[in-house]
C-alpha cells in the first residue's frame, strides 16, 4: 500500500507515500481509508492527521491509472472523501508543496486543512479537457468564493497558499503554518486542539453557504467571457456550468451534476486528445534503452556558433537557464549584430513587464564572445548553428574536434542532414549528437534530439536532462533525411503543390487547414520561413532521389525570386512592415499558365479533400517513420507536429487524430488518393504499419 499510518499518542497520521507527487491511485485510495478505519477504530485516538511524503501533499489522480480499470476500482476518490466527511474523529489536512486536482478535493473532503507557505494549490483538470470530478466545482466555492474559485477552475492554473490564505473571508485554509519544516508538527497540534470534537460539531465544506449576490447575470457574464476565449475546447464553459450549479442545488444535486459533466466529458475528442498529449509529453523523454539511472555530463557552460538568427535564440535559451554562454563568429560585424538582437529580444520583455532589468542584466553578464576557435576550449557542449550545407558543417566540426576539450557534447542543429555524416568529420562520433532547434528558437518548445548511430548513452541522457533545464519539449529521432519533423513535413508540402497543380489556390488551401485548426498554412508558413529553403532543400533531394514527384510551382515562385516575408512577396504579396498575407494575382496566373503547360483541366476541390491528403500525407510518412524506427513511440511523432508545427493541440497531433478518425477509414482515403492521375500513388500506398493495425483492429495508441 502507498500509504502509512502510525500513531502519535492520541493523534493517527496517515501519509500518502506514492512519489513523485502522491497520485491517487487505488493502492494509496485503499491505504488512506484503511488508515482512517483504524483510527477510527482505536480508542485512544483522538483526531487524525492526512499528509503527503516527500514533494508533495497530493498532485491528483495518478497517471500511472489513467483509462485503466483500476482508476474506477472503489474506494475511488468520491468514496474516500465521503469516508473523511463521515469521520466521527476530526480530520486535519496537512498540505504542503503541491495541492492539486483531486489531492485538492481530498483536503476539501477533510474537516481542517494547515497549509504550509509556497503550496501550490490548484484544479487543473480543464488542462484535460475536463472539469474536477471529485467535488471540487462545489466545494472550492464554498471556501474561497464563487468568483475566485471559478477563474482558479477555469483557468487551471496554481496559486501560492499564502495568496489565498490572505484573502478576505476565505475558509480554505485554517491555518498558515509558520513554514514548510514546521508544518507537521503544527498540523499534529492543531489537531490536538480540536480533538474531541464530533458529529455536528465537525465542520464540513459541504454545509457552507454558495452564493454569488449577481447570481445569473453573473453567470451569464462569465460564459461570454470564457466563450471567446476557448472556442475549441468545452471543457472551460462547462467548469462555468458546474460552478453556477453550486449556487443553484443542493450539495448533493450539484455534485451529481458535476458528475454527469464530468462524464460527458471523458469522451470528447477535445479531452481524449488533451490527455494524450499530456501523456505523450511525460514520455517523450523516455528513451527505450537508455536507463533513467545513466550517468550524465556536468554542462555547466555552452559555447554557440554563429550569432543569426537561430545562433542568438539558442543562445537566449541557457542565459534563461543560467548558463554562460561563449558565441563565435568569423567576423566582428557579425557578432555585433547578434549580439545587439539577442540586447533587442530582452530589451522588448523588460518594456512589457516580462523580464525585470535585474534578470536581463544577469543574463547579459553570461555572456561572452570570440573570433577564434581556441576560446571555446573549456566549453561542456558546444552547438553548431551555421549554414544549411555539409560542407559548412564539415569545417565546423574539424575545428571542434581540434578545440574541444574532452568530454564535451558537440551538437549540430542541422535541420535534414546526415548526423553520423557530421560525426565522421571528428575523432570522437560518440560524442556528438543533433540539437534541432525551431525557430525562432528561444520561443519554439520542440527541440528534436537527433541520435546519431554512435551517440553514446551518456551524451543522450545529458541533453535530454538540458532541454528540461532550458524548458524545451525533447524528442528523440534517428538519422534520415529531415528527421521526423522536415521528413513528415516534405510530404505535407508535396501535396500542398499538387492540389494547386490540380485546381485550388494558396489562399484556399491556407484557410481549409487552418479552419482545421493549423495555425498557418502550408503556403503562409512556406513565406514566413522563406521559400528558397525548400527549394534549396528539394534541389539537392532531385540528385539523390531522381524519381520523386513535386508540383514545379513552389520551384517557379522561386524563380521569380518571391522568397517570403523576407523578400515582401511569396506565394502572397506583402505591404512594407506588415504581415498581412494578402492573395497575389500574379502567383494565381503563373499557377493558371503552369495547369496548362502540363494540361491539367483545373477542377473543384473540397476543403476534406485538402484538409484529408495534408494530414493524412502526415499520417502515412509518420507511419513509415514509426516503421523505420526513426521515432519509438507515435506519441513521439505528435509532440513534434504539436509543439513545433502548430498542429491543433485539441486534436492532439496527426497519429492520435488518425487513430481517432479510425486507421481504416484513413487507409480507405489514401486508396483513392493513389488513383488520382495527378498526385503520387506510390505514396499513396498505406504504410505495412497502417496496413498491420487495420488487420489487428489496433491503433497508433
Amino acid at each position: 500500500m502507498t500509504a502509512e499510518y502510525k500513531v502519535l499518542g492520541d493523534v493517527a497520521v496517515i501519509t500518502m507515500t506514492n512519489p513523485p507527487v502522491n497520485g491517487l491511485g487505488f493502492s494509496t485510495r485503499v491505504g488512506i481509508t484503511d488508515g482512517l478505519a483504524k483510527a477510527i477504530d482505536d480508542p485512544a485516538v483522538k483526531a487524525i492527521v492526512v499528509t503527503g511524503a516527500g514533494k508533495a501533499f497530493s498532485g491528483g489522480a495518478d497517471i500511472k491509472e489513467f483509462g485503466t480499470p483500476k482508476a474506477l476500482q472503489e474506494p475511488i476518490l468520491l468514496s474516500v472523501i465521503l469516508a473523511l466527511e463521515a469521520s466521527t474523529k476530526p480530520i486535519v489536512a496537512a498540505m504542503h508543496s503541491v495541492a492539486m486536482g483531486g489531492g485538492l478535493e481530498l483536503a476539501l473532503g477533510c474537516h481542517y486543512r494547515v497549509a504550509a507557505p509556497g503550496t501550490s494549490i490548484a484544479l487543473p483538470e480543464v488542462k484535460l479537457g475536463l472539469i474536477p470530478g471529485a467535488g471540487g466545482t462545489q466545494r472550492l466555492p464554498r471556501v474561497l468564493g464563487v468568483e475566485t474559485a471559478l477563474n482558479m477552475i477555469v483557468s487551471g492554473e496554481a496559486v501560492k497558499s499564502e495568496l489565498l490564505a490572505a484573502a478576505p473571508g476565505q475558509k480554505l485554509f485554517d491555518k498558515l503554518s509558520a513554514s514548510a519544516e514546521s508544518l507537521f508538527d503544527e498540523a499534529v497540534e492543531f489537531a490536538r486542539s480540536v480533538a474531541g470534537k464530533t458529529g455536528e460539531a465537525l465542520p464540513l465544506v459541504r454545509n457552507l453557504p454558495c452564493k454569488h449576490p449577481q447570481g445569473d447575470a453573473y453567470f451569464q457574464f462569465a460564459k461570454n467571457m470564457v466563450a471567446g476565449m476557448s472556442k475549441n475546447y468545452p471543457a472551460p464553459l462547462q467548469c462555468v456550468a458546474a460552478v453556477q450549479a453550486a449556487t443553484q442545488m443542493k450539495f448533493d444535486a450539484g455534485m451529481a451534476e458535476e458528475r454527469r459533466i464530468f462524464t460527458s466529458l471523458m469522451f470528447t475528442p477535445e479531452s481524449l486528445a488533451l490527455r494524450h498529449l499530456f501523456m505523450a509529453e511525460r514520455a517523450a523523454s523516455r528513451i527505450p534503452d537508455v536507463a533513467d539511472d545513466t550517468p550524465q555530463r556536468a554542462i555547466k557552460s555552452v559555447g554557440v556558433i554563429g550569432a543569426g538568427t537561430m545562433g542568438g535564440g539558442i543562445s537566449m535559451n541557457f542565459l534563461n537557464a543560467g548558463i554562460p554562454v561563449k558565441i563565435l563568429e568569423m567576423k566582428q560585424e557579425a557578432l555585433d549584430r547578434g549580439i545587439a538582437t539577442i540586447k533587442k529580444n530582452y530589451e522588448s520583455q523588460v518594456k512589457r513587464g516580462k523580464l525585470k532589468q535585474d534578470k536581463y542584466e544577469q543574463r547579459m553578464a553570461l555572456l561572452s564572445t570570440t573570433l577564434a576557435y581556441d576560446d571555446l576550449k573549456d566549453a561542456d557542449l558546444i552547438i553548431e548553428a551555421v549554414f544549411e550545407e555539409l560542407g559548412v558543417k564539415e569545417k565546423v566540426f574539424k575545428e571542434l574536434d581540434r578545440v574541444a576539450k574532452k568530454g564535451a557534447i558537440l551538437a549540430s542543429n542541422t535541420s535534414t542532414l546526415d548526423v553520423d555524416k557530421i560525426a565522421a568529420f571528428t575523432e570522437r562520433p560518440q560524442d556528438v549528437v543533433g540539437m534541432h532547434f525551431f525557430s525562432p528558437a528561444n520561443v519554439m518548445k520542440l527541440l528534436e534530439v537527433v541520435r546519431g548511430k554512435l551517440t553514446a548513452k551518456d551524451v543522450l541522457a545529458t541533453v535530454m536532462t538540458v532541454a528540461k533545464k532550458i524548458k524545451k519539449t525533447a524528442v528523440v529521432s534517428g538519422v534520415c533525411d529531415g528527421f521526423i519533423g522536415n521528413r513528415m513535413i516534405e510530404q505535407y508540402s508535396r501535396q500542398a503543390g499538387f492540389l494547386l497543380d490540380e485546381g485550388a489556390l494558396p489562399q484556399q488551401v491556407d484557410k481549409a487547414i487552418e479552419k482545421f485548426g493549423f495555425a498557418m498554412g502550408p503556403f503562409r508558413m512556406g513565406d514566413l520561413a522563406g521559400n528558397d529553403i525548400g527549394w534549396a532543400i528539394r534541389k539537392r533531394r532531385a540528385t539523390e532521389i531522381a524519381d520523386m514527384k513535386y508540383s514545379r510551382t513552389a520551384d517557379k515562385l522561386c524563380e521569380l525570386g518571391r522568397f517570403g516575408q523576407k523578400t515582401g512577396a511569396g506565394w502572397y504579396d506583402y505591404q512594407a512592415g506588415k504581415r498581412d498575407a494578402i492573395p497575389s494575382k500574379l502567383v494565381n496566373d503563373m499557377i493558371e499558365n503552369h495547369r496548362k503547360e502540363l494540361g491539367i483541366t483545373p477542377r473543384k476541390i473540397s476543403d476534406e479533400e485538402i484538409v484529408q491528403r495534408l494530414v493524412y500525407a502526415l499520417v502515412n510518412e509518420g507511419a513509415h517513420i514509426l516503421e523505420d524506427g526513426i521515432a519509438s513511440k507515435s506519441g513521439d511523432i505528435d509532440m513534434v507536429y504539436l509543439t513545433g508545427y502548430g498542429f491543433p493541440i485539441w486534436r492532439g497531433g496527426p497519429m492520435h487524430y488518425a487513430s481517432q478518425v479510425g486507421l481504416y477509414n484513413v487507409a480507405e482515403s489514401m486508396k483513392r488518393f493513389a488513383k488520382n492521375p495527378h498526385d503520387d500513388a506510390a505514396f499513396w500506398k498505406p504504410a505495412k504499419l497502417i496496413e498491420q493495425l487495420v488487420a489487428e483492429g489496433k491503433s497508433f495508441s
